[in-house]
């Protein structure tokens, strides 16, 4: 049922006009060289940086899925959002040897520090995994979004999302990706939070929320023997998929590879930072305000999936309705403009220029343009799959499924940056194991009803999948240390720069200047307000 009234319509339009103005300015800048065209001419500064991290990150996961996870099983799924750290990595340890290295893609920094044949596996394995995770799990969102705010029929809406995005970082390339996230970024939080005021006020305040649902609703530490959320795995399997994610992935690295020095770069990754405290109150809040509306019988939804739209649809008046679905749209067009653009990226520089050593500028920059439109058409033959993957909530299925994808990787970056003794035989044992090992996870768990509940096959595909994500990433650190020991030690001169034992130690002066005793305060800051986040929603806080 389409609620959407005149004044809505108005300030979508008003909104999408505004975007459309920044596509149109920055499709005609200058982008006739590849490191315009898919680094953004590497001179981005840190506030765009920053803004687009955050607003990449912040997409269809968090709008449907993660407001249902925060209603069906409160606030435990937030250790996966308390990643604000885990980007200060990025900004503090990982940034130095990216953007010393001048690399254009994360497969091709592996290549630098390991062998050719790490690069292609790690392509491979990132474009298999944007399919299973960021481009269906997006344009299904998008789907769910129009149909429940505006009465969009389903596959009209995911076919309107993926032709709307595709076409402007066709031809705008990370540029119009960046600069339209900064937007979008800024849109949705204040989407967002406006819900989370609204609901608020709807129940009554805090208090009367806090007073209204069971005290466990509150708490991110479950027990040890929960059948879905452990705080053992919980505690220890998010990381893994966080350094994978926000240090070693194209769709988040990109754009500190864009940045115009290493100071930017940091100091976008210390904005994000900040921003990435948000989602515990756009998201998690809205979702226990639904729950608690619904016990009451206030509100009613379908499925978990629904519960933000719906949210936005019963507690929004006219007009601020149209606002907030432009919020949520733009979340769910710069994810989905981010996955297009690094796929595009990867398929130029990690496949064709490595078959055409000798393509020209402009080849290439022809070459990203149809490759993202190869993962356009790819994201609607994706469509019809696509409702299947919700059955047990959107973001619980992304994060099960990045859970079996992780681990390798992870530790392949971690220890290639630290340990100059890990060689190119062991990374590329790890990556293949840990790869296959998930696979075959996700294979098993699929048919999992029809294995025979007493055997082994039925008992890895019954594993809790925070607790396969730890156990998977033990073994790839056992297989790439016992793989590297035994066989022939890398040439130390071929990785010099690339860990840090062999780094060039170029940054050091940077610590006389003001901007850096200034990013280490907000790094401090970041990490305060982190531990109280996460006292106040324990045992320890009102999760008791």
């Amino acid at each position: 049922m389409n609620i959407f009234t005149s004044l809505d319509w108005f300030v979508l339009l008003v909104f999408f006009g505004i975007l459309g103005y920044i596509i149109y300015w920055v499709i005609n800048q200058k982008q006739d060289t590849s490191e315009e065209y898919f680094l953004a001419g590497r001179n981005l500064g840190w506030f765009v940086i920053g803004a687009s991290i955050f607003a990449s990150n912040i997409g269809s996961e968090h709008i449907v899925g993660l407001a249902g996870t925060a209603a069906n099983s409160g606030m435990v799924m937030g250790h996966y959002e308390l990643h604000s750290w885990i980007i200060l990595l990025l900004g503090w340890f990982f940034v130095p040897f990216y953007l010393n290295s001048t690399v254009f893609t994360m497969p091709e920094f592996l290549e630098k520090r390991f062998s050719e044949n790490s690069r292609w596996l790690l392509t491979i394995i990132t474009l298999v995994s944007y399919v299973l995770t960021k481009v269906s799990v997006t344009v299904y969102a998008g789907a769910v979004v129009f149909e429940t705010l505006m009465g969009i029929e389903f596959w009209s809406g995911a076919l309107l999302i993926v032709l709307i995005t595709g076409c402007y970082t066709i031809f705008g390339g990370l540029r119009a990706v960046i600069f339209t996230d900064a937007l979008q970024a800024f849109v949705l939080i204040i989407g967002s939070i406006t819900i989370s005021i609204i609901g608020l006020t709807k129940i009554g305040g805090w208090g009367n929320l806090v007073s209204s649902i069971e005290p466990s609703r509150f708490n991110m530490f479950l027990p040890a023997d929960h059948p879905e959320f452990p705080w053992v795995g919980m505690v220890f399997a998010p990381p893994i998929i966080g350094i994978w994610y926000w240090c070693t992935d194209q769709y988040i690295v990109q754009r500190v590879l864009s940045a115009s020095d290493i100071h930017q770069a940091r100091k976008g990754t210390i904005f994000a930072g900040y921003l990435k405290l948000l989602p515990i109150f756009m998201f998690f809040i809205p979702g226990l305000i639904a729950y608690a509306m619904s016990k009451s019988g206030q509100m009613s939804y379908g499925s978990s999936d629904q519960v933000f739209p719906t949210l936005v649809r019963e507690l929004l008046p006219t007009g601020m309705r149209g606002l907030v679905a432009g919020g949520l749209l733009a979340a769910l067009m710069s994810s989905l403009s981010s996955v297009f653009n690094s796929c595009s990226t990867l398929f130029t520089m990690d496949i064709y220029k490595k078959l055409n050593p000798d393509a020209s500028e402009k080849k290439l920059v022809l070459v990203g343009r149809i490759a993202t439109g190869v993962v356009v058409l790819s994201g609607i033959l994706w469509i019809p799959f696509m409702k299947a993957v919700s059955g047990g909530g959107l973001y619980t299925y992304l994060q099960s499924v990045q859970a079996y994808i992780a681990p390798p990787i992870a530790s392949v970056f971690l220890l290639g940056l630290f340990w100059s003794r890990i060689n190119a035989t062991g990374a590329f044992t790890a990556l293949v194991s840990g790869f296959g090992a998930g696979m075959i996870r996700l294979g098993l768990e699929i048919n999992k009803n029809s294995l025979d509940s007493s055997g082994a096959l039925y008992a890895i595909a019954d594993l809790n999948f925070l607790y396969f994500a730890i156990v998977s990433f033990v073994a790839c650190i056992f297989i790439l240390i016992a793989v590297s020991m035994v066989t022939n030690e890398p040439d130390y001169e071929k990785i010099k720069g690339l860990t840090y034992d062999t780094m060039n130690k170029y940054d050091k002066p940077e610590k006389e200047l003001d901007d850096y005793s200034n990013d280490k305060t907000h790094s401090y800051v970041i990490m305060v307000i982190l531990a109280l986040i996460l006292i106040y929603f324990s045992p320890l806080g009102i999760g008791g």
